[in-house]
């Protein structure tokens, strides 16, 4: 298990092929991606991610132990980043490894909803009218009914 909590951007293609190198007897491996949008018509400039450290590593590696008591996983890896984010950037991966693609997909899926809804960041939104805190949402809330 690998988590990180990281100011600093993270090149996709190199995480990747370091987790699935590592991989032994693993039929799959599923990655996500989550990148920073610009919603249509908001004008973001960037947005402003906090996080509390310590906390936050210790709600990631509690959000991933849960994933690997689940699912039949070889491995788990979540990055997420803080600090100003601009359109486009990274802002989160994660990826699972395990010998059937099942396990793996559904994983990575828990992983996600978990992520968006109970990782401990704090998310501002800055557009050329000003800024707001990222409030919850209640569809990110109903996806962790599935689970």
């Amino acid at each position: 298990m690998d988590i990180r909590v990281q100011e600093v951007p993270f090149d996709l293609g190199h995480e990747v092929e370091v987790f699935t190198d590592r991989q032994i007897n693993m039929g799959a491996v599923v990655t996500f991606t989550g990148i920073t949008r610009d919603l249509p018509g908001a004008g973001m400039d960037r947005m402003e991610m906090e996080h509390y450290p310590g906390m936050t590593e210790r709600a990631l590696t509690q959000i991933a132990e849960e994933a690997l008591a689940r699912w039949d996983l070889g491995d788990v890896l979540i990055i997420h980043r803080y600090g100003i984010l601009r359109p486009q950037d990274r802002i989160m991966m994660v990826a699972t490894a395990s010998r059937h693609r099942a396990h793996a997909f559904e994983a990575a899926e828990f992983l996600m909803d978990y992520l968006k809804s109970r990782a401990p960041f704090w998310k501002k939104e800055v557009t050329v009218d000003g800024s707001d805190w990222v409030a919850a949402k209640e569809d990110d809330e109903k996806a962790l009914d599935r689970w």
